[in-house]
């Protein structure tokens, strides 16, 4: 007879600060009938603390956090004994809902027993010391001894970051004494994360920073980049990288004078954030979704997982928040901090239609105004930024005109409201990290232009009469803004809008953004698959989804159309186009967006007209 499934899952180690505490540990989910038990919770408490004490290990940081569907037990452990720390939290957690029978449940030879603390003190202390790095804990003490920033993982440590950093491969570290400790030091830093947007203020911000003339590294869902001023941006990496590997392989490079990173919820929950100590941290706005992973149930876990960063500001930082949303100012204005974090705002000219406490924004902002918060928003058309100052500081008061934003090309002649925040949290951000106002202001007039600025994001072209807009709206606030832009370009004409999502979201959350389509009553649907984002699912299986909920909202068959390949989901499309359609097209997969942005340049380029045939492939 097989043994019994273990009673969580996702049992991982925490490399950084996270959404539980600023320091490393480890973390599993709970499953089985006690998997939401505070009885069992707090005899899991108990084990890992005892555990802990048995093996002379620093006592823990504990965290219990109850959730619809269980619970995340998580405890602060030593950076150099993290997988020890996944073992002693699936033994603590195993013992406290086993039955006490001596049969080995849960666990295979070579694991702790559940049944016997003692053997198991014995099992845990060889894993603990067989994982020990004493050289590199002796190295992370003198950096920190001396303010410096680390990166710390299972192949390398590094002390300083980019052009200011050294790294050594874990099996060949340094003594103290042989560190070259005047060279090392910090490059400025920014963290950015959000449910949308975060992509476009990564590249806008790390435009400022080259236009400033520093060699900035960006790290995206669309890899790993570098450039400096007047240079081609250079491609380290494609593919998504938006996790703290990512940030990693960018902050060792000693070819990099800046970096912004990318910084999303996966790889916050699944391992913690590598930078310790950002300049800025930007969060541009919460929204549902990804519910069912890792906990997480509602747009208020959403909010506290994105406001994970604001435990990785450094002590004269700034956390850059949304004041247009409604959960970011709540957690600010009860707690009038975050972690502590130093908080600036940017805003739009109004609140959102949907907004149903406005009155709380505008007096956050007076109240911001008054305290002399930097702050960047939207007025009478042209964005502004208040400098950032203290009480002495004569240029507290300076407000410093950025340009009308109808001609900022991301703007789309101010249509895309979603993109203003992007705009003025990016400008904010850059601004708090030193960049003139004229190099911020420069960079605003001119990035968009070019297609190669921001792909993927909000790209337009115009075929013959027909608009077209490239984008990688994946939940429904990004699509509702998305089409609500279509809507202006279409006029009176129809729309078509391709429409697929990535497997691992709830069937509620997919039906959610099948209705969110529907509210702006496209006249052609074509579903699609995600390349490499089935994540579990059968192919065509949440296309299947998808269309049962389109016929609820009472869209025809015949204006559904399954294609389950990206680019074959585009090219039907443009076949059914007329002029003066308008085709809305999220693309998310790496290569179909390059080579649908490849097709329309083409098309652009030879003048099509609706009706013309499609080159092939």
């Amino acid at each position: 007879m097989p043994p019994p499934e273990p009673p969580f899952e996702d049992s991982r180690r925490l490399t950084g600060p996270n959404l539980y505490f600023v320091h490393p540990g480890a973390v599993l989910e709970t499953l089985g009938p006690n998997a939401r038990d505070a009885d069992a919770h707090a005899a899991w408490a108990e084990r890992v603390r005892a555990m802990c004490a048995e093996l002379d290990w620093p006592a823990p940081e504990i965290v219990v956090r109850r959730h619809a569907t269980g619970a995340s037990l998580a405890f602060s452990a030593p950076i150099d004994r993290l997988y020890a720390a996944t073992e002693i939290d699936e033994w603590a957690w195993c013992a406290a809902v086993d039955t006490g029978e001596a049969d080995g449940r849960f666990h295979a030879p070579g694991h702790p027993a559940v049944w016997d603390p003692a053997s198991a003190a014995q099992t845990l202390r060889r894993f603990a010391d067989a994982e020990a790095k004493p050289d590199a804990i002796a190295l992370l003490r003198a950096a920190d001894a001396r303010g410096l920033p680390t990166l710390f993982d299972d192949d390398a440590l590094s002390i300083g970051l980019g052009a200011r950093g050294r790294t050594w491969p874990i099996d060949a570290l340094p003594s103290p004494d042989d560190v070259p400790w005047p060279s090392l030091g910090r490059i400025p830093t920014a963290l950015v994360t959000g449910s949308n947007g975060k992509t476009t203020t990564v590249r806008l911000i790390a435009a400022m920073l080259r236009a400033h003339a520093l060699r900035t590294a960006h790290s995206c869902t669309d890899g790993l980049f570098v450039g400096g001023a007047g240079e081609t941006l250079e491609r380290l990496e494609s593919g998504d990288y938006s996790g703290p590997a990512g940030a990693r392989q960018i902050l060792r490079r000693e070819d990099v004078e800046a970096a912004v990173l990318e910084t999303a919820r996966g790889g916050m929950l699944r391992r913690g954030l590598a930078l310790c100590e950002a300049d800025v941290a930007v969060v541009t706005n919460v929204a549902a979704d990804h519910f069912g992973e890792y906990g997480i149930h509602t747009v208020e876990h959403v909010a506290a997982v994105k406001l994970t960063v604001a435990r990785a500001v450094a002590e004269r930082g700034w956390l850059v928040l949304n004041a247009d949303d409604t959960l970011l100012r709540e957690r600010a204005m009860w707690t009038g901090s975050i972690d502590d974090a130093r908080i600036a705002w940017f805003h739009l000219d109004a609140p959102r239609d949907d907004d149903t406490r406005a009155d709380e924004r505008e007096e956050l902002l007076r109240l911001a105004s008054e305290a002399g918060t930097p702050m960047c928003g939207l007025r009478d058309g042209r964005l502004w930024i208040r400098a950032a100052g203290t009480a002495t500081d004569t240029a507290i008061d300076a407000v410093i005109n950025l340009g009308d934003v109808a001609a900022m090309p991301l703007s789309l002649g101010g249509r895309a409201r979603y993109n203003l925040s992007n705009l003025a949290g990016a400008a904010l951000a850059a601004h708090l990290m030193g960049v003139p106002a004229q190099t911020i202001r420069a960079t605003l007039a001119r990035f968009g232009a070019d297609h190669h600025d921001n792909p993927g994001r909000l790209q337009r072209w115009r075929l013959g009469g027909v608009e077209v807009l490239l984008d990688y709206a994946h939940n429904p606030d990004g699509l509702s803004g998305l089409l609500g832009i279509a809507q202006t370009l279409r006029g009176a004409h129809r729309m078509a809008l391709l429409l697929g999502q990535a497997g691992n979201r709830e069937d509620a959350d997919i039906r959610a953004l099948a209705a969110t389509a529907m509210a702006f009553r496209p006249e052609r649907v074509v579903l699609k698959d995600i390349d490499g984002y089935l994540r579990g699912r059968a192919p065509g299986e949440v296309a299947a989804i998808l269309r049962d909920e389109l016929h609820r909202h009472g869209l025809s068959d015949e204006a559904i159309t399954v294609r389950l390949n990206e680019v074959d989901a585009v090219r039907d499309a443009l076949a059914w186009a007329r002029t003066g359609d308008a085709l809305v097209l999220p693309v998310h997969g790496y290569d179909a967006r390059d080579a649908v942005a490849a097709l329309l340049d083409r098309l652009q380029a030879e003048h099509w007209h609706p009706g013309d045939p499609l080159p092939e492939i």
